[in-house]
């Protein structure tokens, strides 16, 4: 059948070109038209293979290295997470707000912010939330070699562990940037890179209404919600944000409860799903 179709497709082009070709010779076609001919012809020869060849075009497309942005769940389930770089003026109000309503997130810290505020990264562990990695210096990792990358993650993890106890498993790339080669150092490391499917867009320093609407309508099972330490209006949205979360019966955990062990599947667009799904 495979052969067939190839057969079929390569008569149909020779067909169409000798059809302008003879054409040409007899100047009922001009060089304007011939070219758009031959090109019509080269267009129709590349979707006859991808309609009649998907598999293959599928196969060549999933050997991107991607992060997880969200989770396959059936139940009501999500995570919320905080990247931690810069400032700290507003981390023990998040953790208030979040133990009023028992809920346990992530957050995401950069190895010099962790050495910087000991004390807010103890905080964070002490009320039962994961403190990951977000690099040690905040680079540009599609900058850095192989080597670098992990020699960055792991002297971000070393000061994590320090006031933790405990070694980061995730970690969410700075600036959110990634490649293959990235992703590919950080899983050697045995750990798994973490995006989001959901921007709060609090760094942009939208009002809480607008940050609340955008959160509270885009959310899924499964979603996993960006939002930052230090963003202007993050500690007057975040009430709501739950509040109307926990009424629609949605249950937020940390991320490392949210993503599923391995076997897993990941597809095109960072949905990470059970093993048996790719059959």
């Amino acid at each position: 059948m495979l052969v067939a179709l190839l057969l079929a497709g390569i008569l149909l082009v020779m067909g169409g070109y000798r059809i302008f070709s003879y054409l040409c010779d007899r100047g009922a076609v001009d060089t304007a038209t011939y070219l758009l001919g031959a090109a019509a012809l080269v267009l129709a020869a590349a979707i006859f293979y991808v309609v009649n060849y998907p598999a293959s075009v599928s196969a060549a497309a999933t050997t991107r290295q991607l992060p997880i942005y969200s989770v396959e769940r059936s139940q009501k389930v999500c995570s919320i997470s905080f990247d931690a770089a810069w400032g700290n003026e507003d981390t023990q109000t998040l953790i208030d707000i979040l133990a009023q309503y028992d809920v346990k997130t992530t957050f995401f810290v950069v190895g010099d912010w962790a050495e910087k505020y000991p004390e807010s990264v103890k905080a964070l562990h002490a009320a039962g939330h994961e403190v990951m990695s977000h690099s040690n210096h905040h680079d540009h990792y599609n900058s850095l070699s192989t080597q670098q990358i992990i020699d960055d993650v792991t002297a971000s993890n070393q000061r994590i562990s320090a006031a933790t106890g405990v070694t980061p498993t995730l970690i969410r790339c700075p600036y959110g940037e990634y490649d293959d080669h990235v992703i590919a150092a950080i899983r050697s490391m045995g750990m798994e890179p973490i995006q989001w499917d959901v921007d709060s867009l609090d760094w942009k320093d939208y009002d809480a209404e607008t940050i609340c609407k955008r959160v509270t309508s885009k959310v899924q099972p499964g979603s996993i919600v960006l939002f930052h330490n230090a963003a202007l209006h993050t500690p007057e949205a975040l009430p709501t944000i739950l509040s109307c979360l926990i009424n629609d019966g949605y249950t937020v955990v940390p991320i490392s409860q949210l993503i599923l062990d391995a076997p897993y599947t990941i597809d095109h667009t960072g949905r990470q799903f059970p093993a048996e799904h790719a059959g």
